[in-house]
Order: C-alpha cells, then sequence, then structure tokens
C-alpha cells in the first residue's frame, strides 16, 4: 500500500490489565505485520513513532507489541526533551524509556558527540568510543576522545582518561573532565597560545595549558619557547568553587628561564642573573555570609623578568603588588585585617605588617547629629630599595571620630557642620631621628559641607540624535575644613604613609587622608560645579548627554611652596550618541592661566563595522603623547587593526602597531600584529607577534 497509513494502537480490552504509558502514534508509507499485544508492526518509509516525550523517525522501524520495543534502522532520527540523536540502528524500549543505538551523533548543547555505540536511559546517556566537540563539528573545534563519556542531558558531562586537541588533532591527555551545563566554562583560562619575533627574543612561542582535574581544580604549566633566550616554563593552576564560582576563584602561574640572551641591567643598574624566574598568584573568596578574603601575590627574581618575557602583563602595572585582605561586613561598619609584604627588594613597598582596621559608617544617634568613627593599628615598616639607606619601622593606633548636623534649609539647599577628631600614637619613633620613644599626636578638625541643587527643563526635541526634551542640573558645592597645627611631631614620626604625587585634588578631610605620617596644616575651602545634562530615554527612563564637572581649592594656610589658589580641575564627558563618546580631563592655573595637565579621548563607531578613537596625554615639563587606536571589519572573517603612539617632546613614534584579527569557526580570534618600536631602551625595534583568544567557551 502506498500513501502514508495512520494507525492507533490503543489499549485493548484483551488479556492482560496493566498500566501502560499511552499508546504511540505511529505512521509510514507501508505498514504491514499483526496489530495486537502478540503481533509485530512493520513501517517502511518515513517511518515515525511518536509518544509523550520522545519522538522516532526512520527507513524502517519495527514495532514488537508484547514486548514494547521499537527496532529502528536507516536514517534514524531519536529526540528526547532537548536531546537529538542521529545512528544507523536503535532500540527503544517503550517500558522503561532506555535505549541501545550504534554508530550515533548527538546533540546536547553545548556540545556535540559522536560514538560508536550508546546506552541510554531517561536520565543519562552513554557513549562508547566518542569523540566530543565543544559546539559545531569544525576543523577547529575543541575536541577530546574517550572510551567512555556520560552525558546527562541539560546537566552534565563527565569522563575520565580522555585526549583533548583541535579538530582532529588530540595530542593532550586529561586524567577526567566533567562540566556542569549550568555553569559557564571559560576555556580561555585553560589554554592560552601566543607566538611570533621579537628582536630581543627571537623566535618565539607561548603557550599556556590547564587540564581538569575535579570540576573545581586545572592543573597544567605555562611554557615559552624563546630561540634567543631559551626555555620558560613552570607550574600553573587554577581553583574555583564548582558550584558557586563567585564563593571561591584563584589562579596560580609561574615561569623559570636560564636565559642565555642579552641580559642587560635591571632597575638599580646591576647585571639581571642568568636564573630568571617569576610566580604569580591571586585569590578571592567569600568565607562566610560577610566575611571576604581578597589575596595576591607577585614574586620576580628580577626587575625586569616580566618585561622581558610578558611585556602585556608588565606595561599596565609595573609596580605589583602582593597584599592579603580579610573584610568583614557588619549592619552598619566594617572590620578588616590588611597585610602588605614586599617580596621584590628591587621596588619600594610601605609594608603593614599587618593593619587591623574598624570603620564605623555614618549612624544617627539623635537629634540630627551622625557620628563617623574608625580604629586602626597598624605594624610598619619600609626598607631601603637596593639595601642602601635608612630601614624605617613604625608601630601605629590610630582613631578618628566626628560628629555632622546636615540641615536642609529648603529643598533645594542643604549644609552640614562637621567636627572632628583624631588621635595618633606612635610607640616607638626610633629610625626617623636620634630622638627615641612613643609619642601621641592629637589633631581636630572643623568643617562644613553645603550643596545647592537646581534645574531647569527645555522642551527641545532632536530625532536625529535621539533628543526628546533637555534637562539640567546644576550642583554647586562647597567644603570648608580647618586643621591647625597638623604638622605637630613630624621630626619624631617616621614618614611611612606619605605624601605621594597626584595631580588631582587630595581627600580634604582629616578621616579621608592616606598620607598620616605627612601631615599639613589645612584651612582650605573648595568650590565645585557640577552640571549634567540629560534627556528621556525609552529604555532607560533618562540619559545623561553631558557630565561637566569643575572644582579648585582656596588655600588660606599652605606649605611653603604651595600657592593659595590651586589649579582649577576640569572633568567632562559627552555621549550625545552611541556612536560617539568624549572623555576630558583638565587642570590650569588661573593666576598665570597655564595648562599643567590635559587628557582627552574621543571615540567613534560604527556598530560592529569600525571604531576609531583619539586620545592624548599631557603633563606640563613631563609628557605630551597622542594615541590613534582604530578596528574596521573587512568581511565576516578578517577585521584590520592598528595602533599608533606618538611623544611630541621626542618627536618619534613610541609605537607602530598593524595587523589583522581572523575569526576562525566563531570560536577562536587569531591575531597577527607588526609593531615598530622607538625609544625603548629594552625592547626590540621589531616585533611580529600572532595571539590566538576565544571568542565563545
Amino acid at each position: 500500500m502506498i500513501g502514508r497509513i495512520i494507525i492507533f494502537l490503543a489499549a485493548l480490552s484483551c488479556a492482560r490489565a496493566r498500566a501502560a504509558e499511552t499508546p504511540p502514534t505511529i505512521s509510514a508509507d507501508t505498514v504491514t505485520g499483526t496489530f495486537g499485544d502478540t503481533g509485530e508492526v512493520v513501517m517502511k518509509g518515513n517511518a515515525i513513532a511518536r509518544g509523550e516525550n520522545y519522538l522516532l523517525t526512520a527507513d524502517l522501524v519495527r514495532h514488537e507489541n508484547k514486548a514494547e520495543i521499537f527496532i529502528a534502522e536507516g536514517q534514524v532520527v531519536f529526540t528526547r526533551g532537548d536531546t537529538r540523536l542521529l545512528a544507523d540502528r536503535l532500540t527503544y524500549r517503550r517500558a522503561d524509556g532506555n535505549f541501545t543505538a550504534e554508530n550515533i551523533r548527538l546533540g546536547s548543547y553545548p556540545y556535540f558527540a559522536e560514538a560508536v555505540s550508546a546506552d541510554g536511559t531517561p536520565k543519562e546517556i552513554i557513549l562508547h568510543r566518542a569523540r566530543v566537540s565543544y559546539g559545531e563539528p569544525g576543523p577547529w573545534q575543541p575536541t577530546f576522545t574517550a572510551d567512555t563519556v556520560i552525558i546527562t542531558p541539560g546537566q552534565q558531562l563527565r569522563t575520565e582518561n580522555l585526549v583533548a586537541g583541535i579538530g582532529h588533532l588530540q595530542a593532550v591527555p586529561v586524567p577526567k573532565f566533567q562540566h556542569n551545563f549550568q555553569q559557564h566554562f571559560d576555556a580561555s583560562a585553560s589554554v592560552t597560545l601566543n607566538g611570533g619575533f621579537r628582536r630581543s627574543l627571537g623566535a618565539f612561542a607561548e603557550a599556556g595549558v590547564l587540564v581538569p582535574i575535579s570540576p573545581a581544580f586545572r592543573a597544567g604549566a605555562d611554557l615559552g619557547i624563546y630561540t634567543g633566550r631559551g626555555v620558560m616554563a613552570g607550574p600553573a593552576a587554577s581553583y574555583s568553587n564548582a558550584d558557586d564560582p563567585d564563593r571561591l576563584r584563584g589562579s596560580i602561574h609561574s615561569g623559570f628561564i636560564n636565559d642565555h640572551g642579552d641580559r642587560k641591567t635591571d632597575l638599580l643598574g646591576r647585571p639581571v642573573p642568568e636564573e630568571r624566574a617569576f610566580a604569580e598568584w591571586q585569590h578571592q573568596q567569600l568565607l562566610a555570609a560577610n566575611l571576604t578574603l581578597n589575596a595576591q601575590l607577585n614574586w620576580w627574581r628580577d626587575s625586569e623578568v616580566l618585561r622581558d618575557f610578558k611585556p602585556r602583563a608588565f606595561f599596565p602595572v609595573q609596580e605589583p603588588d602582593s597584599f592579603a585582605e580579610a573584610v568583614y561586613a557588619g549592619e552598619n561598619f566594617f572590620v578588616s585585617a590588611f597585610a602588605r609584604v614586599r617580596p621584590n627588594h628591587f621596588h619600594r613597598v610601605q609594608e603593614r605588617l599587618p593593619e587591623i582596621r574598624f570603620d564605623l559608617l555614618p549612624l544617627a544617634v539623635g537629634n540630627g547629629f551622625y557620628e563617623r568613627f574608625s580604629a586602626s593599628a597598624a605594624a610598619l615598616r619600609e626598607d631601603p630599595v637596593g639595601g642602601v639607606g635608612r630601614v624605617l619601622r613604625s608601630d601605629r593606633l590610630d582613631a578618628y571620630y566626628s560628629l555632622a548636623r546636615p540641615i536642609a534649609a529648603a529643598e533645594w539647599l542643604a549644609f552640614t557642620p562637621i567636627a572632628g577628631g583624631r588621635i595618633t600614637h606612635y610607640t616607638d619613633t626610633t629610625g626617623s631621628t636620634t630622638r627615641s620613644g612613643r609619642y601621641t599626636r592629637t589633631l581636630g578638625e572643623a568643617g562644613l559641607d553645603a550643596t545647592l541643587r537646581m534645574s531647569g527643563t527645555f522642551d527641545y526635541k532632536n530625532p536625529a540624535w535621539k533628543i526628546d526634551g533637555l534637562r539640567h542640573l546644576f550642583t554647586p558645592r562647597l567644603s570648608y575644613r580647618n586643621i591647625p597645627s597638623a604638622e605637630r611631631g613630624r621630626a619624631r614620626i617616621p614618614q611611612i604613609d606619605r605624601e605621594v604625587f597626584s595631580t588631582y585634588l587630595p581627600p580634604l578631610g582629616l578621616g579621608d587622608v592616606r598620607n598620616l605620617d605627612d601631615l599639613h596644616a589645612t584651612n582650605t575651602l573648595r568650590l565645585g560645579l557640577d552640571n549634567i545634562l540629560q534627556t528621556r530615554d525609552t529604555a532607560l527612563g533618562t540619559r545623561d548627554l553631558l557630565m561637566l564637572n569643575v572644582a579648585t581649592d582656596f588655600r588660606f594656610r599652605r606649605p611653603p611652596g604651595v600657592r593659595d589658589l590651586s589649579e582649577v580641575h576640569t572633568e567632562l564627558a559627552l555621549t550625545p550618541a552611541r556612536w560617539l563618546q568624549v572623555d576630558v580631563y583638565q587642570s590650569f592655573a588661573p593666576r598665570t592661566l597655564t595648562l599643567r595637565e590635559f587628557n582627552s579621548g574621543v571615540t567613534l563607531r560604527d556598530g560592529h563595522v569600525w571604531s576609531l578613537r583619539f586620545g592624548n596625554n599631557f603633563l606640563r615639563h613631563q609628557l605630551e603623547d597622542y594615541a590613534v587606536d582604530g578596528r574596521a571589519r573587512i568581511n565576516e572573517r578578517l577585521e584590520a587593526i592598528t595602533r599608533l603612539h606618538y611623544d611630541a617632546r621626542k618627536r618619534r613614534f613610541n609605537e607602530q602597531s598593524y595587523g589583522l584579527a581572523q575569526n576562525l569557526g566563531n570560536t577562536w580570534l587569531i591575531s597577527y600584529t607588526v609593531s615598530l618600536y622607538s625609544g625603548r631602551k629594552r625592547e626590540s625595534a621589531f616585533g611580529f607577534n600572532v595571539q590566538i583568544d576565544t571568542l565563545r567557551f
């Protein structure tokens, strides 16, 4: 019989009384066989069997009524829930939902698997002699092979003794692997690849591999081969809480090399040793509901090891920190323990061994008053760089208390008088002066914070810029602090927490200063003008078009050599449209109209097609440079990238980089970059780099 025949196998009122699943619906081009509990039905051509939670299609399907078994052959497609399986032959038992299959292909997002055979239950599928790809199979997809792979559809995949690789090339043995589908799989943290050529290193290739040992721990190594230097290698690891990575995460990276290249000298002018090494550790943990731990360690055997071999990690942070901090957050207070150590003898570090702090947030105490309190105990130490100079030591107890009384004179005017005091006790002042012994410094402050709030609305519309009305928020701010005799005891106090170079306005209040050992008498009035221009936004409600803040200090008392009127500091952020962003910071001396600092950035973008950023940094007598960063999409797989960095004071391009970024299989992003450098003393004048990053994983 030609033509599709629809047959309903109903529960017959005959021999046996039993509870069974709802009978399947079946159809085919040709149906033959015996109907009933003891019979067999054979369906040929476009055979379909549909149950409550499954769908089976094939060229031929036999249904054994008594055993409640489907046997499918030829282009078998079996779908159950979110899982779809293709096979040459499949046997499905309706009674318990189990199945067996041969020569299968299986998709369970985000994995695709092939296997010689498979056994399945309603809860899991066991693959035998399997090849598994992350995402759709392809020559560039991460892939592994294993004798046995167990998949729990929609939940997890696990296996042991696998061999991992890319595409059809597997070369990395992995003892155990497990992935919970509900968790983010960060393959970029498991495999990193980089290579190229630099004159200072020669041709080089770098790789980092972390092998899953358990769901929470990965171990492996970082390896770098440099024809002009040697081989750098070191253990690496990453760990996390398998169920909640936000509760615990950390990583360890290291490297050791017997460097036979031109090592030059270090920061102290000494020859760089032949044996070079580094180690880095980062750790974040939620110990309890309100208790966190954050730590990092950066150890370098010499000051130039990362600059020579890991410049991308070195230049953003050239003097890394090593610390551990535990913080308990109470209902209205913080208790913290902070330790900072100095593992690298060529960097100056204000060590804290440790510092214990208590910080009470502003708390209402009645009659409109708010109190603020903080206290700390710290063991401070600072060793001279290179062993030349004086060792500074200080054991310090410190406490600050203030009262504030906010007064709302009107809806548009509020001011807050403030009175506070700070007492600091040094148990040993030996090291900064010939005088020794204990010393206690008591300081007081009086001040005022005032805010004036004004606003205006304007019925201006511009569809091209998506402007639907304008609102201007104008907020003048006035702050005054008087801290007399703050320089008291300078001759006896080891200046460890001292004033550092900064072009921004410093914290004004006595409770906020960080240079506690290097204070100056303060009698300062700070004026600030804050401006925000907004428009309506259908998605966010309001959208900021312009932010402009201006501030300056009037110093009625000041240290020698400091002017009575500070520079005028201006911040500007302009975002009139999604394709345009402007950021500006500047400071200038109002008496002479001399520009002291000017930093800016202008970004233009057209969706994912191209983007271009112009930036500059200017600091009088120290810095004047300009940078251009651009990206342009050539097609779906290629993108052109460039970076130009010009030093106007030296009249040279410090860096010129030109390259292409290639998308491979929507999984890998390979960047090919040619770089030309000028002015660097250690780095090469020419470099070629190939870097591989993950697009998704």
